[in-house]
């Protein structure tokens, strides 16, 4: 079995056990991390003088349902410009359904089908963590550097902690972040209470999260706009 097959089943798996998912915004901790997440992201992006998107031409690997991607919407993209691919044929059906404005595709982000430089900015949200082979992590890297323009970004969300409960992924440090990424300038912020904690606060999440999240070392995620400079061109 490839590591690609390991990732596909390993998520079909996770989604016949689970059900609903455990991002439902229902709960008051999941939209608390969301609320974090995305404010951050257009402070970073407000900062770049990249506010609004409007022609900016996106691709998200490892879309999912498509939700993030459609976000950037929000933000001003043109959603001519917006491409989302996923390995799962049956998250990508979901997307199309959901978002038919926008071009999601079936593929594997080792490979991508796009020419040199076609992107002015990549989304890689909670990828790495889920690929435990370090030479398909190299080969993902290098295509996202190769698809994005010199001083475009790649902006990343991700684990920086191991799961003890969940083996299928493993955290990625900062230094992880640099090493598959050598080319790239930006800082990495720590974000996000750990979610099986933050999705237990209940009514107390107003109060309770801003007050964890005070605490470095509950931040359980990376987030960052990471440049590509110019002398890295392939």
């Amino acid at each position: 079995m490839s590591e690609a097959e390991r990732i596909t089943s390993v998520y079909r798996d996770q989604a016949r056990r689970r059900g609903g998912s455990r991002w439902d915004l229902r709960n008051r901790g999941n939209r608390a991390i969301l609320a974090e997440r995305r404010d951050l992201m257009g402070r970073l992006l407000e900062r770049q003088g990249w506010l609004p998107l409007a022609d900016r031409r996106v691709l998200e690997v490892g879309c999912g349902g498509g939700g993030e991607l459609a976000y950037l919407l929000d933000l001003g993209a043109s959603a001519s410009r917006l491409v989302g691919v996923d390995l799962l044929p049956e998250r990508i059906d979901a997307a199309r359904k959901a978002y038919p404005e926008l071009d999601f595709r079936v593929g594997n982000a080792e490979h991508l089908e796009f020419a040199d430089g076609s992107f002015d900015l990549v989304l890689a949200f909670t990828v790495f963590t889920s690929i435990l082979d370090a030479t398909m992590a190299r080969n993902v890297a290098s295509e996202v550097g190769r698809v994005l323009r010199p001083g475009g970004g790649l902006l990343w969300y991700d684990f920086r902690y191991d799961s003890p409960a969940n083996r299928n992924v493993r955290g990625v440090g900062a230094a992880r972040v640099r090493e598959l990424f050598p080319g790239f300038r930006g800082e990495l912020h720590t974000v996000t209470v750990a979610p099986p904690l933050a999705r237990r606060l209940g009514p107390l999440t107003a109060a309770g999260y801003p007050l964890l999240a005070s605490i470095p070392p509950m931040r359980s995620h990376l987030l960052g706009l990471l440049v590509k400079e110019a002398s890295d061109a392939v």
